[in-house]
């Protein structure tokens, strides 16, 4: 399984650093910090490399801000509830909606149910997370220059795509 990501800055993994603390009443603390633009699905990476090279072709750098925390009560997938950072990106959300013109939205996840957002912690109580979604934060903004094709079965990047400048 591939997925289209948008790499974090570093200030976002300070951040997630910040809330461990309060994350450790929650069942699974996720380590690594992503926001997926798209789920692919599967297919031999160069293919999709070429399919995404067209598909992005004349898409320029978009600008992307993590304005709070907050947290899906019953996720459509896995245990909730789920306790994420908010992102606002209006470029990212035009993105994710070209792309599933092309590979098809996963319902309840994508489409007009796409909630663009980085996971931090899942399982445990709803009180915790709406307590932590109580958290105000400083909101971290940058621009999205590259995207990542993401090996779900390997664990890591198996492509970067630059964005022109």
């Amino acid at each position: 399984m591939y997925s289209l990501n948008v790499p974090v800055p570093g200030a976002v993994e300070r951040l997630t650093a910040d809330l461990h603390p309060r994350l450790t009443a929650f069942d699974r603390i996720r380590e690594r910090h992503t926001l997926v633009a798209k789920r692919l699905g599967e297919g031999p990476p160069h293919r999709l490399r070429e399919r995404l090279r067209d598909l992005l072709r004349g898409t320029d750098p978009f600008e992307a801000r993590v304005v709070g925390v907050d947290y899906f009560e019953t996720p459509t997938r896995g245990r909730g509830p789920v306790v994420y950072l908010a992102v606002e990106s209006p470029g990212l959300r035009a993105l994710h909606d070209r792309l599933t013109e092309s590979f098809d939205a996963i319902a309840g996840i994508e489409g007009s149910a796409y909630v663009p957002h980085v996971t931090l912690a899942r399982g445990g109580s709803v009180e915790t997370a709406a307590d932590l979604s109580a958290t105000t934060i400083e909101p971290i903004s940058w621009t999205v220059s590259r995207l990542d094709l993401w090996s779900a079965e390997y664990r890591e990047v198996a492509e970067s795509i630059r964005l022109p400048r």
